[in-house]
């Protein structure tokens, strides 16, 4: 239920995403302390984004979960996921924008119902 949606305009090549993927997934996975099998990341690449009126590299992310967030989750998540995108992507942490939102089981659906 874990699920992460980044966004960036740097362009993203299917081995770099791969490897965006696998490492995000064990990380939200670890920091929220919720089984890899059921984090989703998506990645959008190549999109227009401008960051203090620059279109130098830039990122947004959303976290969504049921349960596990809170201040010091949302600070490790913060700095890891900054990480994978400076060493994957070159995205400066200071270029990156993440927001959380720890909703209700009855907001978030899944295999025809909800959690």
């Amino acid at each position: 239920m874990p699920t992460l949606n980044l966004s960036t305009n740097v362009p993203v090549d299917a081995v770099v995403a791969s490897d965006i993927l696998k490492d995000c997934t064990r990380t939200v996975s670890k920091i929220i302390g919720k089984p890899e099998s059921y984090v989703m990341i998506l990645i959008n690449g190549g999109v227009p984004i401008a960051f203090a009126g620059s279109e130098e590299p830039a990122a947004y992310g959303e976290v969504i979960s049921i349960g596990g967030l809170g201040p010091s989750v949302n600070a490790r998540l913060s700095s890891a996921l900054a990480e994978i995108l400076e060493a994957k992507l070159s995205v400066d942490s200071s270029r990156f924008y993440i927001k959380f939102y720890d909703v209700q089981r009855s907001f978030f659906g899944f295999n025809g119902s909800t959690f």
